[in-house]
């Protein structure tokens, strides 16, 4: 049996299932992250071997198969965006329109519309993203107070960023609390970002998705499944940042 040490390695892959290798922490623990894309991603402690890896992944198999099942079904072709007037961009949850307007010089809501300037042709999904990292950042700020309080864990720095196929990141740390969020969270209506918020900060207790992380979750929204089910569904439909032609 092989004793060669799992971070040697940037994938495994264990029958027919490739994943890939995250790189080393403290953590005591193997667990499998399947993500948006469907693709896989193994998190080990330091020590890990690529045998007790694959004995791992194996006991995993069905659970593996199941959620990548969930995955066919609920993730579809990326939506693509065109910076054009009339473009429809949305904001928590509700759709609002592209005008390009020559008097702005960067893209603001206004109205019940996104105005955006010329460059937008050329640079949009650049400058749209900037917009929904912005406006996200102080939105978020706020809305993450009530929650982070009934955790007990008041003050939570939250950063708004591109984090590929996952809504939301954190571990447990000493010292200052924070949680990263997707950029593309913001176009999800209130009550299924609050789900994102509060399953991260959920995270700052328990960095696994044991039965004590989903206790903690479901103490904070009691009934959260069919916040998980709708945010699993709706996001089918978010944007991502990608552009029609050579836009960018």
């Amino acid at each position: 049996m092989t004793t060669t040490e799992l971070h040697d390695l940037d994938t495994m892959r264990v029958g027919d299932l490739v994943l890939s290798i995250t790189p080393p922490t403290e953590r005591v623990t193997l667990e499998i992250v399947v993500e948006r894309d469907a693709s896989l991603v193994l998190k080990a402690p330091r020590s890990a071997t690529v045998a007790r890896a694959e004995e791992f992944v194996a006991s995993k198999r069905s659970w593996i198969y199941r959620k990548l099942a969930e995955k066919d079904a609920l993730v579809g072709p990326p939506i693509v965006k065109q910076f054009v007037d009339g473009e429809g961009f949305a904001y928590l949850g509700r759709s609002h329109r592209l005008l390009i307007d020559d008097a702005v010089n960067a893209v603001r809501l206004d109205r019940g519309r996104f105005l955006a300037p010329p460059a937008v042709r050329s640079r949009g999904a650049s400058l749209m993203r900037d917009w929904y990292t912005q406006a996200g950042t102080h939105w978020l700020r706020r809305r993450v107070r009530p929650w982070a309080s009934r955790m007990g864990i008041d003050p939570v720095t939250v950063d708004v960023r591109d984090l590929g196929y996952r809504w939301g990141s954190a571990r447990p740390a000493s010292g200052e609390q924070r949680v990263n969020i997707h950029w593309a969270t913001l176009q999800l209506p209130p009550s299924l970002v609050d789900y994102v918020l509060v399953h991260e900060l959920a995270h700052l207790r328990e960095a696994n998705h044991t039965p004590e992380f989903w206790a903690i979750v479901s103490h904070l929204m009691p009934g959260y499944e069919s916040q998980k089910t709708n945010l699993a569904a709706i996001g089918r439909g978010v944007w991502l940042g990608a552009v029609h032609g050579s836009e960018r």
